[in-house]
């Protein structure tokens, strides 16, 4: 089984939470972590933006990545929200064995 970890940006913490108890109480992720505070910049509309932003981490099984973004996007008020992920090359065996059995 293999195992991916998935960040996504928010625009405040209430929405990052609502994220991640939506991810975690529908088993697409086992365990969510919310980072406050990170400011990104980015082009958007012709013009460079800056703005406060949570970033939203997570870990999931690599086949439950496409599901999950669905499920982000339910959820999140971006138009095109940051959801991107990667696999998992190496880690813990107890904690990778307890990322399949938390998520479907």
């Amino acid at each position: 089984m293999q195992n991916s970890i998935f960040y996504i940006t928010a625009p405040s913490m209430e929405v990052s939470e609502k994220i991640a108890k939506h991810l975690v109480g529908k088993k697409l992720a086992a365990c969510v972590n919310i980072i406050p505070k990170l400011k990104s910049f980015f082009y958007w509309e012709g013009e460079v933006q800056s703005e406060e932003e949570v970033l939203v981490l997570g870990k999931t099984k690599t086949s439950l990545i496409p599901e999950l973004e669905e499920g982000v996007k339910e959820v999140h008020p971006f138009d095109v929200p940051c959801i991107i992920s990667w696999e998992i090359d190496a880690g813990h065996k107890p904690f990778m064995e307890w990322i399949a059995e938390e998520t479907r």
